[in-house]
């Protein structure tokens, strides 16, 4: 690839995916962002109107993902690099959730990234060359109570980004999931859709918990502008990595689970090789 790219981002209105889109056209970058409606375009089209492209997409409209990908990329060029953003956090009790939020939450955080890949990877196998940016979350390996859909499906979201950078490797096309700790932006605030609340026995677990996400949310130690510039050298790589972790609470946290995950592996090894099939002397 050259060294200017055309980047294709979801949800590029607010959040991390403003701050991506910010930092990505101030490096002279070309830039294809998905939006919700005319006022989102035309703020996001002001940022560079020579090399901003806004789209009006939902990614959760599977079946207009194809034809806003050939359609931007007939307009605009090959896609070098496609960074799935949009999405949202949701909290909740499991029980007192209902199934409909998870399905909802799976559409937008992992049908829609699916979606676009494959809208995206025609193009990009027959160039032998692009970069597939998937933005999981700290969440897609650590959890916590109260954001049980969220964590699962930004699990899912990293099962399927490094198995399918197994399968694009060999094919010049690198996939890494990005997955950000606490950021400074409105996921814990407005952008959160948050079950009611209704089993008094979940009240010592959860009202804490949901307390102190709102109270934290636009203070979080994360800065957007610095996740921007961290997106940017990752895609500047020649080898990148399977996943990148931004924020020393991310790496902190994945620490601590992984020493915890090495000490019951240890405590449980002899029943694990127990279940070994035994050949007959």
């Amino acid at each position: 690839m050259s060294d200017i790219k055309t980047f294709f981002i979801t949800g590029v209105s607010s959040g991390l995916g403003r701050a991506f889109a910010s930092g990505v056209l101030a490096a002279g970058h070309r830039l294809i962002g998905t939006v919700r409606d005319h006022d989102a375009a035309s703020a996001f089209t002001a940022l560079a109107p020579d090399r901003a492209h806004a789209v009006l997409l939902d990614v959760t409209d599977f079946d207009a993902i194809p034809n806003a990908v050939a359609q931007a990329e007939r307009e605009l060029g090959p896609i070098d690099v496609l960074v799935n953003n949009a999405g949202y956090g949701h909290e909740g009790i499991l029980e007192e959730s209902p199934l409909e939020d998870m399905r909802r939450q799976f559409d937008a955080n992992v049908f829609g990234a699916v979606a676009m890949i494959k809208a995206v990877l025609p193009g990009m196998r027959a160039r032998r060359s692009g970069r597939i940016v998937n933005v999981t979350s700290m969440g897609g390996f650590i959890t916590m109570p109260g954001i049980a859909y969220y964590c699962g499906s930004k699990f899912a979201l990293e099962g399927i980004s490094e198995a399918l950078g197994k399968e694009l490797k060999p094919l010049g096309i690198h996939v890494t999931s990005l997955a950000p700790g606490q950021f400074r932006t409105d996921w814990a605030g407005r952008s959160m859709i948050r079950a009611g609340r209704s089993i008094a026995d979940y009240d010592t677990i959860m009202d804490p918990l949901r307390a102190a996400r709102q109270a934290k949310s636009g203070n979080q130690p994360g800065d957007p502008a610095k996740a921007a510039q961290a997106l940017l050298r990752l895609v500047a790589a020649e080898n990148p990595p399977v996943r990148l972790y931004l924020g020393a609470d991310a790496l902190q946290f994945v620490r601590d689970k992984i020493d915890t995950m090495k000490a019951e592996m240890e405590f449980w090894e002899q029943t694990s090789r127990s279940t070994d099939f035994t050949q007959p002397a």
